[in-house]
């Protein structure tokens, strides 16, 4: 486990491999552009650990300029299902933060804690 936390808690990680997941093989432009915040080094670093340890593919295209697309590997569908309940908790908690939800639900613990 220590191993597999290494890889994946490191900054931008699980990000890149979430936007691999869910939109498909991307070129390494596009990939940046999705994440936003990071830097070309930084993804380049990333894609590079994630390669080595097989979560991801790496193609490359002989073409002018050269063509690189990333993609998801069969050991990163193992974690799919994982990432997937990652977002419908984040979705979950969003919409319980969301303002105007926590002021109703504020006033409805408010008005049962003045009940009691």
């Amino acid at each position: 486990m220590a191993g597999l936390l290494e890889v994946l808690t490191r900054p931008w990680t699980m990000h890149i491999l979430w936007a691999l997941s869910t939109n498909g093989p991307t070129r390494f432009g596009a990939l940046r552009r999705q994440i936003e915040g990071i830097s070309s080094r930084v993804l380049t670093e990333r894609l590079r650990l994630l390669e080595s340890k097989g979560f991801i593919y790496r193609d490359y295209e002989p073409t002018i300029p050269p063509s690189v697309t990333y993609g998801i590997t069969k050991r990163m569908k193992d974690i799919q299902k994982v990432l997937g309940e990652l977002d419908q908790l984040a979705r979950k908690w969003q919409h319980e933060d969301t303002p105007a939800l926590r002021n109703n639900g504020e006033r409805s613990h408010g008005a049962a804690a003045a009940s009691s």
